[in-house]
């Protein structure tokens, strides 16, 4: 048997005995349009830098927001661990000092009433935690 020889403008593949000019990346015949990849990178560069400022933004705000639960723990803390003697009362504006042997207490009384070294003054929120509070 004789093996027939196919025109030049028709991709056959003698490995496969087929005809697989749709599987290449490239033109098969004088006519065909020329066929180039697409240049990716302007748009995997401009994706790069969405994502990238996307998620510094969620981290900066994710590292805000742990700063700041992080300082509330630290104020209920402080006042959980001071001496008071009394029950204090949701919605009300208690200031925290601290006494000359270095303990601290909770008092109703303003900064501005006495003479005793003020840590700040902090608000008893409905969630029974404690907010400091900046200006009276």
């Amino acid at each position: 048997m004789t093996e027939e020889k196919k025109p030049d403008n028709v991709v056959f593949n003698t490995d496969t005995n087929r005809y697989d000019a749709a599987l290449k990346p490239y033109a098969t015949s004088v006519g065909a349009p020329v066929i180039t990849s697409t240049d990716t990178t302007a748009w995997k560069n401009r994706s790069i830098n969405k994502t990238n400022h996307k998620l510094n933004a969620k981290y900066l705000e994710l590292k805000a927001e742990y700063e700041k639960m992080t300082r509330e723990f630290e104020y209920n803390s402080l006042i959980f661990n001071s001496h008071f003697s009394f029950e204090p009362v949701i919605g009300e504006v208690y200031h925290l000092y601290k006494r000359e042997n270095g303990k601290n207490f909770l008092s109703l009384i303003a900064p501005d009433q006495c003479n005793f070294n003020h840590l700040g003054s902090f608000y008893l929120s409905v969630d029974q935690t404690w907010e400091k509070v900046d200006k009276l």
